[in-house]
């Protein structure tokens, strides 16, 4: 019997890519004044290059496009435009409000384990609106532990007061979160998209309301047995 459903943010419930497309495009546009010698498909695109899908912290990120594009800005004063309009130009995933409504309709517990730093994903968060979602929401910096490190999925389950077998996680990257949770214990779920071709999860879905059927399916089975 499935409890409780613990997601991953980024590449699963907050469209980061497009997100982060928005936000590049708007910094440009603010920034105007320092930057107007550079055209502007070429900066986003060479930020969303160098972020890699956000696995580049953004320090090293801006400190590359200054020297590239001889910007006359510091890499802290861009860090800090980040940090500040970011949360701005958040983009949720489709059905995403829709799904989490179900789910607690449901009566199914929700969690959230992130890694990232913790004032700058919960601003995020709020600017989905679904901070109120969930019952348990866990920021790595804020832990002192990340995935895939098993320890923060457990402080996870813990928290919820429910067992691995009992739960399942859905992320997008196939080992910070996939590979992780079936380590755990945990049914694992991994949201597709481009950046890996072929993940070994238990079920793989496309879009948030999938999870409605794969609940079905899931408890169905496990009650046949």
């Amino acid at each position: 019997m499935i409890k409780a459903v613990i997601f991953d943010l980024d590449g699963t419930l907050l469209d980061r890519d497009q997100s982060v497309r928005v936000f590049i495009n708007q910094q440009y546009e603010r920034l105007m004044p320092h930057l107007s010698h550079i055209l502007k498909e070429n900066f986003v695109q060479r930020f969303i290059e160098l972020d890699d899908h956000g696995y580049v912290w953004k320090d090293k990120v801006y400190q590359q496009l200054i020297e590239e594009f001889s910007i006359e800005l510091s890499p802290e004063a861009l860090l800090e435009d980040y940090l500040q309009q970011f949360k701005h130009h958040c983009v949720p995933f489709e059905n995403l409000h829709s799904m989490l409504h179900n789910l607690k309709k449901q009566g199914l517990k929700l969690g959230m384990i992130t890694n990232g730093y913790g004032q700058f994903q919960l601003d995020n968060i709020r600017a989905l609106g679904i901070e109120d979602d969930f019952d348990v929401i866990l920021i790595s910096e804020w832990e002192g532990i990340k995935k895939p490190n098993a320890e923060i999925f457990h402080r996870a389950l813990s928290k919820l007061e429910v067992s691995a077998n009992e739960s399942m996680y859905i992320g997008d990257h196939p080992f910070n979160d996939v590979e992780a949770a079936k380590k755990v214990g945990m049914v694992a779920i991994w949201k597709r998209n481009d950046g890996w071709q072929s993940v070994e999860a238990d079920y793989i879905m496309e879009n948030l309301i999938e999870i409605q059927d794969i609940l079905v399916v899931l408890q169905k089975t496990r009650h046949d047995d």
